[in-house]
Formats: structure tokens, C-alpha cells, sequence
């Protein structure tokens, strides 16, 4: 009787390693790489040559990813260096461009994560620090702790050497002007009438005019090591203390031995859903294909309009998606895949 059921038990295992949508044996590419740069309501309806601008830089910071992991440089070199072109880019909402907050000021998070160890470093809040991601990936790997905030994660800077700046080095235009408009939307919500308004859609409020601002990238290279690393300025009009999804391990900025996923959109839904983890299980553990897991989370799991996603697997497969009208990407492969969009 104890063959038989063990014979059974064999069986089951072995159906359900094959379910439909489940890859086996499949072969890895030598490398990797999709980066984001924001997704949200993004207009189609501005000049080509402003359209253009936005390619060329997608591109561009495409490029030094693509150049490192071809001469067979590290994952994690490869989406720092990504993050540091886009961070120093005042088009993207991280670093150099980042929004105001409500007191009028700069606030920044970054995290960095190598799934094959689960080792990760984050930061959030910080004011001073040129570019958080390089910050990030060195509480990382200098640090016996994941995070750090604020006045503390500025210290840690000046220990490791990591560049600081003034407030002032944050400063757009573009971004001063969104901040006024956001603050002059919140003048008329505070009225009478606004109080029937759910808190939900307030909320929403504080979203950069056009896109939630993030920045992002996920790498598979050659060793078979994979890396996530997620870099904002957060939202426009934020509160005090506020903190986004990109720090929370898990939720904007997740990497497993099967995935590495970095998410942009609101963040108080993607923390919500566990979302770079909630990836992660639905591939490991459903089974499914990494296509299928990024399709629950933004179809099932989230709501329209919420988030947009780039992930890679173990294999090189890669998935960029969104379930808003547009979303700053790029994404290459070792085969000769090779893609930068905003739209669909």
C-alpha cells in the first residue's frame, strides 16, 4: 500500500511540474537587461521633437547597460550605472529631477537588491545624496543593516563616500510649476465639497501631473546573477514623512533566485499588493511563466491605471508591461532583442 501511494505522490509531483505555461529546461541568454522610466496618464499629445528627447535618452541609458553585460560586466554594475544616467537626467523623476514635496523640498528613496544572495540595501528620505541608487547598493554591501533614513542614511553616506549635493542641485522648473499646481488643486479640495471626495481620490492628488515618477532597472548577466535597483523623487506634494513602495523590500523593488522585478506607479497600492514578491511567488510557487505572473499582478492584483513593471527572470526572459496608458522602457537581450517605447 505504501509503494502504491508513494507511486501516486510521484505522479502528482511530476503533472504538476508540467502545467501548462511552465518552461522546463529552458536555455538562459548570456545577459539581460529592461529599465523604466516612469509610468502614468503620459501624453501622446506634445511635439515629436520633446518625444524624440525622451527615446533618445531611453536609449541611450539602454546603451550602458547593454555595453557592460556584453563585455560581460556585472549585473549589478550594469543597473547602477543605468539608474545613475537617468538619476542625473532631469526628465525622470529620481535624483536630478526630482518633485517637491509639500514643504518645498526634495526628498529621496532608492533601493538595490541581488536575488541570488536576498542581500538588498535601501534608503529613503534622504535630501543631500546626487544619486541614491550608488547609496543604496552600498548599505548593501558595506552594511550589517537594509535601510537607513533620512539624517542617518546621510551619515552613512559621508562614511562610505558617496557624493552629497545642496538642495538647490534638485531644482527644475517644470517640477516648481507642478508643485504649485498641486497645492492650488488642494486649496480647492478643502472646501466644503471636497469632504464628499473618497480619501482614495485625494490621494491621487499628489501624483506628478503626467506619470508617477520612478526610475528603474532589472539585469541578468552572464554568472547568472540578478539584480533589481529601484531610484524616485516620489510624488509631487507628498507629506511629510511619507514613504513610497521603491525602499519597501518586497513591494517596488524585489529580486529572488527566479526574478528580479522593479515596479513604478502609485505606491501606496503597490505596497499594498506585496507586488515584487507577489511576482516572485506566483512564478515559484503557482507554478508560472514570468509573462503570466506579471499579468496577474497588473491585471488581477492591481487596479488600472495603478502601475507599470519590468522584471527578468533567471533565463533572460524579459516582461515589461503596465496597466496605464504609458511607461517610460527599454529592454535588450543577448540575442539581439531590443526595445524602447512609452506607449503601446
Amino acid at each position: 500500500m505504501k509503494k502504491v501511494i508513494g507511486l501516486l505522490v510521484v505522479a502528482v509531483v511530476a503533472i504538476g511540474c508540467m502545467q501548462p505555461g511552465v518552461q522546463q529546461d529552458q536555455q538562459k541568454k548570456e545577459w539581460a537587461i529592461a529599465l523604466h522610466g516612469g509610468a502614468g496618464a503620459i501624453s501622446e499629445d506634445r511635439p515629436d521633437s520633446v518625444k524624440q528627447a525622451y527615446f533618445n535618452d531611453l536609449d541611450e541609458a539602454l546603451t550602458i547597460g547593454e555595453d557592460i553585460l556584453a563585455d560581460g560586466g556585472s549585473a549589478e554594475d550594469a543597473v547602477e550605472k543605468v539608474i545613475n544616467y537617468l538619476e542625473d537626467n532631469p526628465k525622470f523623476n529620481a535624483g536630478k529631477g526630482a518633485v517637491f514635496t509639500h514643504d518645498g523640498e526634495h526628498e529621496l528613496d532608492a533601493a538595490f537588491m541581488v536575488g541570488n544572495t536576498r542581500e538588498a540595501g535601501t534608503i529613503t528620505g534622504v535630501k543631500t545624496v546626487k544619486n541614491p541608487i550608488t547609496l543604496a547598493r552600498k548599505v548593501m554591501e558595506t552594511s550589517e543593516h537594509v535601510m537607513f533614513a533620512t539624517e542617518g542614511a546621510e551619515r552613512y553616506a559621508d562614511k562610505v563616500g558617496v557624493e552629497r549635493v545642496e538642495q538647490d542641485y534638485f531644482y527644475t522648473e517644470s517640477r516648481y510649476e507642478a508643485l504649485q499646481r498641486a497645492l492650488e488643486q488642494e486649496k480647492e479640495d478643502n472646501t466644503e465639497q471636497s469632504s464628499l471626495i473618497p480619501q482614495e481620490d485625494k490621494t491621487a492628488l499628489y501624483a506628478d501631473g503626467e506619470k508617477f515618477g520612478t526610475v528603474g532597472a532589472v539585469a541578468v548577466d552572464k554568472n547568472g546573477q540578478i539584480v533589481a535597483g529601484t531610484s524616485t523623487g516620489g510624488m509631487t506634494n507628498k507629506k511629510f514623512g511619507r514613504v513610497g513602495d521603491v525602499p519597501i523590500i518586497g513591494s517596488g523593488t524585489y529580486a529572488s533566485d527566479v526574478v528580479a522585478v522593479s515596479m513604478t506607479g502609485w505606491g501606496e497600492k503597490i505596497m499594498r499588493a506585496v507586488s515584487g514578491h507577489t511576482v516572485s511567488s506566483y512564478m515559484k510557487y503557482k507554478p508560472a511563466t514570468l509573462e503570466e505572473a506579471g499579468d496577474y499582478l497588473l491585471n488581477d492584483v492591481l487596479n488600472p491605471g495603478e502601475a507599470g513593471m519590468i522584471a527578468v527572470d533567471k533565463y533572460g526572459n524579459i516582461y515589461t508591461d503596465m496597466n496605464t496608458n504609458g511607461m517610460f522602457r527599454g529592454s535588450s537581450d543577448s540575442e539581439g532583442n531590443r526595445e524602447v517605447a512609452i506607449w503601446d
